[in-house]
This record gives structure tokens, sequence and C-alpha cells, in this order.
């Protein structure tokens, strides 16, 4: 059986066509509330939400003219601007139809009424009530996301210099449609840059789409990036936007952009001189129209000096640099991210936890921290989460023994390839196996671990 909807309130001041729509309705809506005097319409307002409002136009003190069902409309979008309020009157005409629309109504009904038409225009009118509170339950949700988001980097904080430098640079670029590239050890932040360069951007109510470019193997690069036609390939059953599409008017991140190859560097380039993007199986090109932010932990500069990166497509990604300073490099801000993390931690598991003690800060300020940020973060959850006192202590925080030099790793041989198969090994042992943890350690993505893995038969 079909679920009821909506609540509908009539005000009519005759008891005989009220009675006749309650008829009419009940077996249709959830709820329906009548009076016959208009100036119960507040105190029934305020004590329910009504979906729909079915309003006589013209009440006894004024029969003919609709002046005072004008007046009770203007009242009723007082207390409820996404109110949805249907006319009834007997003297319609088209005159009186407009005016009623303009002052704010949804339709407008003459008596006598047809009940089929009635019926459609009340469930229209719900429908459309439905529609109003489903748009503004998404707006203060957005709302509420962009207050913590804007706080004023969200995670993305620091005191330090470095930091101070990256804002600066974030405010003064944000607002172009400037090509950024961010570079920064793993964990560093460099997509809530990113993302920080959207919100501040004047495509910041356009999409942001975000692309892993590590995480993509060369079959798909096309087809994720570009989109598909149907047919194009054995699992292409239908026409397909690529993220490229998905992101015209807005801003595409692409991550990990320093793991392409040499092929798919040509590919990206094309796109990013031409500014559109041709879907794999298609003949005719698409326009896009994006801002671009990409990121990597790699030395790009260095990579083309070796042949293995094109010269000419770093000049197309970074008319705009912003390098992440990792968190070794920034010991003030410390303090500051053990604050903030604490505060969310404490409150996700209802935990009260004091500030952290001078000998405890100390002991994570001389921590070398691989993993930057992510790994601080992770931490201090951790922490919050296995701790049994409100005051933490330096035991409760349980730091990987990573060698911060090259003491501890001793090798039988020079050979590199050699070398870099026995250190993977020790970090996953040191990591008992966590392939995650092991890639923060080492300053690698888990897909480029993943090849070093397959590489060494590890």
């Amino acid at each position: 059986m079909t679920k009821k909807s909506g609540r509908i309130l009539a005000i009519d001041d005759n008891a005989d066509i009220l009675f006749a729509l309650k008829l009419l309705l009940k077996p249709h809506v959830e709820s329906i509330t009548t009076s016959t005097d208009p100036n119960k319409i507040p105190a029934l307002m305020a004590d329910e939400s009504f979906d729909v409002v079915l309003l006589d136009m013209n009440f006894t003190k004024d029969a003919i003219s609709g002046q005072e069902g004008f007046q009770w409309l203007e009242k009723i979008l007082e207390i409820d601007p996404s109110a949805v309020v249907l006319f009834i009157t007997a003297y319609g005409d088209v005159e009186k139809s407009v005016k009623a629309i303009r002052a704010g109504a949804t339709d407008f009904i003459l008596k006598p009424w047809q009940n089929e038409k009635l019926l459609a225009t009340v469930n229209s009118a719900i429908q459309l009530r439905q529609s109003r509170n489903e748009v503004k339950d998404l707006k203060s949700k957005q709302q509420e996301i962009n207050t913590i988001l804007d706080q004023p980097f969200a995670d993305f904080i620091g005191i330090s210099p470095g930091m101070q430098n990256v804002f600066n640079t974030i405010k003064k670029v944000a607002a172009t449609d400037a090509n950024v590239l961010i570079l920064g050890e793993n964990g560093t932040g460099k997509e809530l840059v990113a993302r920080a360069l959207h919100r501040n951007s004047l495509r910041n109510n356009e999409s942001f789409i975000s692309v892993d470019l590590g995480a993509l193997s060369e079959s798909l690069f096309e087809s994720e990036l570009f989109g598909h036609v149907k047919g194009a390939f054995t699992d292409a059953k239908a026409d397909r936007p690529g993220r490229f599409e998905l992101a015209s008017g807005g801003t595409i991140f692409l991550d990990e952009i320093g793991n392409l190859s040499l092929p798919l560097q040509a590919k990206l380039l094309t796109v990013l001189e031409r500014r559109e993007v041709t879907r794999v199986g298609a003949n005719k090109p698409k326009p896009i129209d994006i801002r671009l932010i990409c990121a990597t932990n790699m030395n790009l500069k260095q990579m083309a000096m070796e042949d293995s990166y094109r010269q000419d497509l770093i000049y197309r990604i970074n008319t705009v640099e912003i390098e992440l300073p990792p968190l070794r490099e920034r010991p003030e801000d410390i303090p500051v991210l053990a604050d903030h993390f604490l505060k969310i931690f404490s409150k996700k598991y209802k935990k009260k936890i004091n500030k952290l003690p001078a000998k405890v800060i100390k002991k994570l300020t001389n921590y070398p921290w691989p993993g930057n940020v992510r790994e601080f973060q992770h931490i201090l959850e951790r922490t919050v989460i296995m701790s049994e006192s409100p005051n933490l202590e330096e035991s409760d925080f349980q730091l990987s023994s990573l060698p911060t030099s090259s003491e501890g790793f001793e090798f039988d041989t020079y050979n590199l390839e050699d070398i870099e198969k026995q250190i993977i090994e020790k970090v996953l042992r040191m990591n008992r196996g966590n392939v995650s943890k092991a890639a923060a350690d080492l300053g690698l993505t888990r897909t480029s671990l993943y090849r070093r893995l397959e590489k060494h038969g590890l």
C-alpha cells in the first residue's frame, strides 16, 4: 500500500466547503486540519508544519475583491517563507489568478472544483513542498560543511613561517584561474591545499573533482579521465563522461601527477593545450572549462633532466608552485596540531582529554614524523581511543621505531636494487606488514610501494 504523504491546512468560512475538502482529501493525504476562522492560522502553523495551505480568497468581510485572502497569504508567507499556498475562490478570473501567483500563491482553484483536478493540484503542491524542504536541507548541510571547512583551512592549520607562506600564496592565487602545482611529501596535506584553493575561487559553487593518478592503470587512464561511448570496449555498456567533463566549470585536482608514463603525459598535455577531450570511441571532441591543480611528491624537474618527464607538461601545470614543508621542519606547529586533533577526537569518542604537558609535546616534537600530518593525526586518534585517563603521558604515544638516519641499516651489497629490496623488507617488518604505514615511512604512495613489492617479488 502506498504511504500517504502531505499535511494539509484548509481555511474557509464555509463549513460545508471544509467538510467536502476533508471528505475528498482524507483518503489521500497524511492529515488535514480545517478551520472557518482565518485568525487561527498563526496558532495552527505554530503547532504544526503544513505542506500545503488551502486558503479561501474571499471571506465574509470582503466577499468579492479577495483582499482579505491576499492579506492572509502575506501573513502565511511571513510565518513560513517556503509555504505552498493554494487559493480557493468562487469568483476567480484571470486577473485575480495572476495577482495571486505574483503575491506568492502556488496555484488557484475555482469553486465548484473537479475532484480529479483538485487532487492532482494538491498532489503537485505536496511534491513542490517536499522539493523545497530537500533543497533547504541541502543548503543547510552545505552551509554547515562550509562553516566547518573554513576555519580557516579546516585541518590545514599552522603558525610556522612555512605554513604562513603557504596560506598567503593560497589567498593570492585562489581567485585566479592559474594552474597550480603543489609539492610536498606524503601526508603534508596537498589535497587540503587544492580544496582550499577551490573553496576560495570564483568556481567554488561548481564541482571539485579529485583524481588519484597513482591508482589509475594505463589501460583505464583515457576512459576515466576523458570518458567513453557505448561499445568503445567490452565493458562500455553505456556512454560515460570522464573526470574532465564532470569537472567542467569547476576544478580538477590531479594527484600523484609524477606517476604518469611518458605516453600518458603526452595525452594529458594535448587535452590541456586544446581545452577539449574526446571520449574513447568517439570522433567529436567536447570543450572543457576547468581550473587545473596538480600535486606530487616527486622532483619533476630532476625527472625532466633524466628524460622521464616532459618539460613542456611541467610548464603547463605549474604557473604557480606551492611547496608544503614537512612536519619535522615546522616544530612550532606540533602544539597547535595536537590541540586541534585532541579536540576533534575527544568529541568524536566522547572522552575528556586535557591539554598535553610540555614533556609530551617535546617527545612529539623530537619525532621526525616520516608520515607528516597524516601520521600525526592517526597517532593522536589512536592515543585518544586507547586512553584511560584524561591526562596523557609520554608512554601513551606509541611512535614508530624507524631510525632517523642510516644507522640501523646494514647492507652487504652496494647494488641499489638489492639495497632497495632490503629497506622495503625492513620497513615492512617494522610496520608488521602494514603496507599503508610502510609506504608512508618510505615516502611512497601505496601504489608505488605495491609496484616495488611486485618488482622485488615480495
